[in-house]
């Protein structure tokens, strides 16, 4: 992937100088007699000094809690350090920290598709997580019982999530369009004493009854005691006779309770979230307490600048991992924005109406988002005034050269762009963005704090200016506990730290550049090998997004004659079709930008292109279709029957 040398964006002195990193800099080089200059210098000293910096870093953000003396308990290998052993905190705790002395300023604002807003102050925020954890406690909920929200991206949502966690339950959550078999699939596995619903959800201009879904759901689990139903659209209100209890009522009920919080072990379970599941049983990965709010806290403050009194917008659904990132915004004192429905409802100009009206200064998306912008020519930089907004950041899936181009002529100029990437596994990044670097055209910016992050080739060597796996050398506080039910670690270790003894593996196709940035082509596992080559599918992708006529696209590798040959599958905008013409200059512009071997064999065109409901394109089981193999779940998809579109396509045989 060819970049430009010089930078998109440089912060200026002000810029730099006002920015949380560089007061994390000024006094880490006071107490310490340091004398770091930059991030390059701030990165190498957090991972030589890595007990230290984590240690910093919960003194900086004022996390509350006791820390203890012993901030890492190394253990045979990276895989097994325990990090703040005697530490006790409780993540419910920090997050409303600000409650008291932002009473009456806005914690959460709430727009529903096609609906007015919501607006909720600190203290009401307290006060409802206090009534709420005072209901489960009376239910018996405690420590280690396994709490579930089948939830839109709601207010209840987020209280739900702060009343488990403050009384040292765990949290776990799928969205609304998930099918009553995938959540099955997930909650069946960490059997939750209660389950939270909503009534239904918006989306792109209809209103979607979940009743029926939630009651088949918790006659499958029988692990339920407590199903609650949270009203929204207004539908179908269930009650006793159904088996459920009403939202509004349990509030008011306890109402005026004290907000309690229960100190927890650093490494106590706060959530399960889950893989998506596309090639097997989604895996059940645990994430601590303490892991979580640290490098939360560490990623929201030095990598994003986001400070007190911020509002920070990022558009996401309860099943994907940066749904909890966001929440953890509210530890830095920040407002969480939360969007329910389509980003494109009425039209793509319906969140940024709402961050030049509410003054966003974190928006963050997907990169699909912003490809879809860029082709509805949709410009906000010349129809909104977005002044407040500093830090756009994009994960998901890459964010090709193009899309960065896009954001600084059409967006903003003088903006941080963070294209970041890490993932469920962690719960967060490995590579991201910081307010004092520069940026550059199709770059990550670099490394996470504390993150011994490298670049592998087969044989564990370490690369740069060369693809090869991203890995991590060393350990982390938000490294998973483990997988739910996998009692003697054999799955964890065999997903992540097999391959190298030690090492983190994460399976990206990536490449390290010269000035510290990373480039990403892709998961290792979709790496096309034509003629034994590694190509990564995103450097099709990045050439294919260019022809306006294509709407979507998913490339496979498919076995051929002993070999394998590339397969470009295409889905066409409204009113475009796939002529020889087009074939031709696609193939062309493969060719002439890339190389002969990515050059695809076979291009067809196709009715849709199957994504996960987070966004992601899922090269893996289209090729299993291609070739005949059985996709183990389909439930993570948000459109399923797209993979019959694959099946048995004579244009493959040949």
């Amino acid at each position: 992937m060819n970049t430009d040398h010089a930078p998109l964006w440089r912060p200026d002195r002000a810029r730099i100088e006002q920015s949380r990193l560089w007061r994390f800099i000024d006094e880490l080089n006071r107490e310490q007699g340091l004398a770091i200059e930059d991030f390059a210098g701030l990165h190498a000293w957090s991972v030589r000094n890595s007990d230290n910096f984590w240690s910093r870093l919960w003194d900086f953000a004022g996390v509350i809690g006791h820390k203890g003396d012993v901030l890492l308990q190394r253990g045979q290998s990276p895989e097994q350090d325990l990090w703040f052993p005697e530490a006790r905190l409780n993540f419910a705790e920090n997050l409303l920290a600000q409650a008291h002395a932002f009473a009456r300023e806005d914690a959460m604002l709430f727009q529903a598709e096609g609906q007015g807003h919501l607006r909720l102050s600190w203290a009401e925020l307290e006060a409802q997580v206090a009534a709420l954890r005072a209901w489960l406690e009376a239910e018996g909920i405690g420590p280690g019982d396994v709490v579930a929200g089948y939830l839109p991206n709601l207010p209840e949502t987020v209280i739900a999530m702060l009343a488990t966690a403050a009384l040292g339950a765990i949290w776990t959550s799928t969205s609304p369009d998930f099918g009553v078999d995938s959540v099955i699939d997930r909650f069946g596995q960490t059997r939750p004493k209660v389950l939270f619903s909503a009534d239904g959800y918006r989306y792109n201009g209809k209103l979607h009854d979940t009743s029926a879904k939630a009651r088949d759901i918790v006659a499958a689990l029988d692990s339920v005691r407590h199903w609650v139903q949270i009203p929204y659209i207004g539908r179908h209100r269930l009650g006793p006779d159904d088996g459920a209890l009403h939202w509004p009522e349990l509030l008011e009920r306890h109402r005026g309770q004290p907000p309690r919080y229960t100190p927890m072990p650093f490494n106590a379970p706060l959530y399960v979230l889950y893989s998506s599941g596309t090639t097997g049983k989604p895996k059940c990965i645990v994430h601590g307490a303490g892991g979580m709010l640290l490098n939360h806290l560490k990623e929201h403050q030095l990598h994003s600048d986001v400070r007190a009194g911020d509002r920070v917008l990022y558009f996401t659904t309860c099943g994907w991992m940066m749904w909890n990132w966001l929440v953890s915004a509210l530890a830095s004192g920040a407002t969480l924005l939360l969007y329910e429905g389509s980003p494109f409802a009425p039209d793509g100009r319906v969140l940024w109406d709402w961050s030049e009206r509410e003054g966003v200064t974190l928006f963050g998306t997907s990169a699909k988002y912003l490809e879809a912008l860029e082709k509805q020519h949709i410009h906000p930089a010349d129809s909104h005034d977005l002044g407040a907004l500093r830090t756009l950041c994009s994960t998901g899936s890459t964010l090709a050269p193009e899309q960065f181009d896009y954001v600084y002529r059409h967006i903003k100029a003088d903006l941080q762009l963070a294209s970041i990437s890490g993932g469920t596994d962690i719960c967060g990044c490995f590579v991201l963005g910081n307010p004092i670097s520069p940026v550059y055209r199709g770059e990550c910016q670099g490394p996470g704090l504390g993150l011994d992050v490298r670049v592998f080739d087969d044989q564990g060597h370490p690369l740069v200016g060369q693809r090869g796996e991203l890995v991590c050398r060393n350990s982390f506080p938000n490294r998973p506990l483990g997988f739910w039910g996998d009692e003697d670690g054999s799955r964890y270790h065999a997903a992540y730290w097999a391959t190298w003894p030690g090492v983190w593996h994460h399976g990206d196709f990536v490449e390290l550049t010269g000035h510290g940035g990373m480039l990403f082509y892709g998961r290792s596992d979709t790496v096309l090998n034509p003629g034994g080559v590694r190509i990564g599918t995103a450097e099709i992708y990045r050439q294919v997004n260019q022809f306006e006529q294509i709407q979507d696209s998913v490339v496979i590798g498919q076995h051929w004659q002993n070999d394998v040959r590339v397969v470009l599958f295409v889905k066409m905008a409204p009113g475009e079709a796939l002529t020889e013409e087009l074939e031709d200059a696609i193939r062309e512009r493969i060719r002439r930008q890339c190389t002969p071997r990515h050059v695809p064999a076979r291009i067809l065109a196709v009715a849709d292109i199957p994504r996960t409901k987070s966004g992601k394109t899922v090269e893996l089981a289209v090729r299993n279709v291609v070739h005949g193999e059985p996709v183990k779940n389909i439930g993570a998809l948000a459109n399923p029957e797209a993979l019959a579109l694959f099946r048995d396509l004579p244009e493959l045989a040949r």
